[in-house]
């Protein structure tokens, strides 16, 4: 079976521990630092690999904000993450991997007469559309991991599915 490398940090990354410990004092989300926990985050559903130099499951808005700020402090790459289904490796490096997958998974508001909806980052392709089906509307993305594929995935991705017109 193959495992994700371990390979030493870039010199921009190399702050692990401090990266890790203000993380812990400053959020409230989980913080995640163990090989293990790094592995399960170091492939989507591509065939690359790149281990992470730490997880975040933030818990609230200002989680998020802040670590983005105590990574750009310390020279830390910030990779968002939703469900891992990209086939290209865009969810994958070594950075800190802020999973946007347990907490956010809302539709905060849908408005039939202007055909809107704000959602949060984590909520899940099938699960959208579903909530959105009664108002009479949907997200038109049709990408084949739908019943996996985040919206703040799909957009930072780029997602447009196979019958897009791109």
């Amino acid at each position: 079976m193959n495992k994700p490398l371990d390979l030493p940090l870039p010199e921009s990354v190399a702050n692990k521990a401090e990266l890790a410990k203000r993380l812990r004092k400053e959020t409230s989300g989980e913080v995640m630092t163990d090989m293990a926990s790094r592995g399960r985050y170091a492939t989507d559903a591509s065939i690359y690999q790149a281990m992470p130099v730490a997880v975040l499951v933030p818990k609230t808005a200002e989680d998020i904000a802040t670590a983005i700020q105590i990574a750009s402090e310390l020279n830390v790459p910030v990779l968002p993450r939703g469900g891992g289904t990209s086939q290209c490796g865009q969810t994958t490096g070594t950075a800190l991997v802020i999973d946007n997958t347990k907490y956010f998974r809302k539709l905060l508001h849908a408005d039939p007469e202007k055909a809107t909806a704000i959602v949060e980052p984590g909520i899940v392709l099938d699960h959208l559309n579903s909530a959105l089906k009664p108002h009479g509307l949907w997200y038109p993305v049709d990408v084949s991991t739908a019943a996996q594929a985040t919206i703040g995935g799909m957009a930072g991705n780029n997602s447009c599915g196979s019958r897009s017109i791109a």
